[in-house]
């Protein structure tokens, strides 16, 4: 009945990687096929390293906001220049003249943590990305052998399909409890060009764009 057409709300996004991608066609999915949401979710998601030229390609008339999610993938000089890079492409976006606002959405070491929070626990610090292939494995009943075999379309996917709205509301309780715990714990809040971020694993601030998605929508 047209009566209960919902209007839509429409969330953009650059990510880093398709598991981003396909995370967020899913919860969009998951979120138009319920009742209870107050609106309907579009997802403008672009696979795209780069925020600057995400924000160069995109076509606007209005205030955007866009979540970059990219992942703080170890302490090694080469990725602590890659995630300041990052930030620096972010800031630049904003002052193109496109009234366009970046948005953080960081992981500690990996995305990988933000998917495993829907199941579990994941609160001590890993040496390696490597290491939430275990949590994964757990998580899900998997037996996974590599993250690259977990990444496959078809198995990551199948994950998915494993989580419902729920499983979502617990890894947002979870992740805020993650920083809640890093500051009572003392770690440092770095501030780079006004994005916050803390150095120590776990830590991620995704969360936070998909609980405005969730909040928007009433579902919490």
């Amino acid at each position: 009945m047209m009566g209960n057409r919902k209007s839509s709300k429409k969330y953009f996004f650059s990510v880093e990687g398709e598991t981003e991608e396909w995370y967020l066609l899913w919860l969009r999915d998951l979120i138009n096929s319920t009742d209870h949401a107050a609106y309907k979710v579009s997802i403008d998601c672009k696979i795209e390293k780069d925020p600057l030229k995400r924000a160069k390609g995109l076509v606007n008339t209005s205030k955007t906001e866009i979540y970059h999610f990219f992942d703080h993938e170890s302490d090694e000089d080469v990725h602590v220049k890659r995630f300041t890079d990052t930030m620096d492409r972010m800031k630049q976006a904003m002052s193109i003249g496109k009234q366009i606002k970046y948005k953080f959405g960081y992981s500690n070491f990996a995305f990988d943590l933000w998917i495993v929070l829907h199941k579990i626990d994941c609160n001590g610090a890993l040496p390696h990305r490597r290491g939430y292939l275990a949590y994964i494995n757990r998580a899900f009943g998997k037996n996974f052998e590599s993250m690259d075999e977990y990444k496959r379309e078809d198995n990551f996917k199948g994950c998915l399909n494993q989580l419902t709205l729920e499983d979502v509301i617990r890894a947002i309780e979870r992740s805020e409890r993650i920083m809640v715990r890093n500051a009572e714990n003392g770690y440092i809040l770095h501030n780079y060009k006004g994005f916050k971020y803390y150095k120590e694993n776990p830590s991620l601030a995704v969360w936070e764009a998909i609980k405005k998605i969730m909040q928007d929508c009433k579902l919490i």
